[in-house]
């Protein structure tokens, strides 16, 4: 008996070394950069730098983001610690929910266990609270995945993490037809469709090669109509500028807003609180002129139908510029962190130049570009594309429909020019 016994435990042994258990790649997923709080995106101090910390609130779920390339098992874990005592809650992946219980109060990796993906793209990993003994559930550095489905190609942000939860920053470039110049005149037309809108969102219009122009969303309760113009001084602090770099304003609007930015180069900038809506469309106007003594004016205007008329924005003296209107471009960003995991879409049409001779010309061709994020693969939820409605820009929102960047899209000509009457604009 015990001959069979050491036969049987000799065979296993020599069965094991001739096919060794598969040891598979190992893939981790910052939670600080990859995690959001999706019923409560306005509270930001959950989701810091360095992970999941604060979690308190039972009703708060957390969902941190992958997109996968393949399909089949997928191991995870992740490396927690409580307080004191003992945290559940519960843990949703692919369609499968598990209870999760830890006690330990020094960073552990903990398997949260197998799983398994049925399609390849993006994929959330979500946690709800359930008890806990501590005043958080739990503090998370980050998820470990294991098993085949990590053998393959997992996206999620690992650096820059305030630039990555912002999401991938999208444009739209747009062709000048040959022969043209001394643009003197951009115009634009913007259409947000409704449950789009979503706080962090600027969607600009008239963007040139001196600045930009467009509509944003701050908040729930406000939304505001911002031109800038960068100095060309280059600096990212305004009280660094020498004064005879500094932007001039020459006129502003009713009700509007000036002053100096800084942090993403620096110069002048002004805004007009206007709460516009989901589903209307709106124009913009943006003029660009040599001026006095090497200088170029930029000045633009915006139309909202509710008003039903041209109304100035803000004119603004570059100095040591002498240009018409150059680089002709528009984009779409969310610049709220908290918010980056929801989608938001704006459409982009009847885009025309005026040159100084008073010709007008229709754009019809933009090529696709976006940002750092993107393209270094840390982000992959953008798109753009053309179509009835003109073109079209869609970022954020971790879906799986992503399109080429550097292609050209190519809208239907509408043949409909601008009708202005330049002598009535302020």
């Amino acid at each position: 008996m015990f001959r069979l016994i050491f036969l049987f435990l000799t065979l296993l042994c020599l069965f094991s070394d001739a096919y060794p258990q598969q040891v598979y790649r190992v893939q981790s997923i910052p939670a600080a950069g990859n995690s959001w709080l999706v019923n409560d995106p306005s509270n930001g101090k959950v989701i810091t730098y360095t992970g999941i910390t604060g979690w308190t609130d039972p009703s708060m779920r957390i969902r941190t983001y992958l997109r996968t390339e393949t399909t089949g098992k997928l191991e995870i874990s992740f490396i927690a610690r409580v307080g004191s005592g003992k945290s559940v809650f519960e843990m949703t992946f692919g369609g499968k929910t598990k209870t999760i219980e830890i006690e330990n109060v020094t960073f552990d990796t903990i398997l949260l266990g197998e799983f398994e993906v049925a399609e390849p793209g993006y994929q959330p990993i979500e946690l709800k609270g359930i008890s806990k003994s501590s005043p958080a559930f739990a503090e998370i550095k980050e998820f470990i995945l294991s098993g085949p489905v990590a053998e393959g190609k997992i996206t999620c942000v690992r650096d820059d993490f305030y630039f990555g939860r912002r999401g991938p920053s999208v444009h739209l470039r747009y062709g000048i037809p040959s022969g043209s110049s001394e643009i003197q005149y951009f115009y634009n037309e913007i259409t947000v469709p409704e449950g789009n809108d979503v706080t962090g969102s600027y969607f600009m219009a008239n963007g040139f090669a001196d600045g930009y122009f467009g509509m944003q969303v701050n908040s729930l309760n406000e939304r505001r109509i911002l031109f800038s113009v960068w100095s060309p001084y280059k600096t990212d602090s305004p009280g660094e500028i020498p004064e005879e770099y500094r932007i001039i304003l020459i006129k502003k609007g009713k009700d509007v807003i000036t002053r100096e930015f800084g942090n993403e180069g620096s110069g002048g900038q002004s805004y007009r609180k206007f709460f516009w809506k989901a589903g209307s469309t709106y124009r913009f106007l943006l003029k660009g002129k040599p001026s006095v003594n090497n200088s170029t004016d930029y000045t633009a205007w915006f139309f909202a139908p509710e008003n039903g008329k041209w109304e100035l924005i803000a004119s603004f003296r570059r100095p040591k510029t002498n240009n018409y209107l150059k680089s002709l471009y528009s984009f779409l960003e969310n610049f709220i962190p908290e918010t980056g995991f929801i989608t938001r879409k704006g459409f982009y049409s009847n885009q025309w130049i005026k040159n100084s001779s008073g010709e007008w010309l229709e754009l019809t061709n933009a090529r696709f570009t976006a940002d750092a994020t993107a393209r270094k693969g840390s982000r992959l939820d953008y798109s753009g594309g053309s179509g009835k409605e003109g073109f079209f820009l869609m970022n954020c929102g971790f879906f799986d429909n992503t399109v080429p960047m550097d292609q050209t899209f190519t809208r239907t000509a509408g043949g409909k020019k601008p009708d202005i009457n330049f002598e009535e604009l302020e």
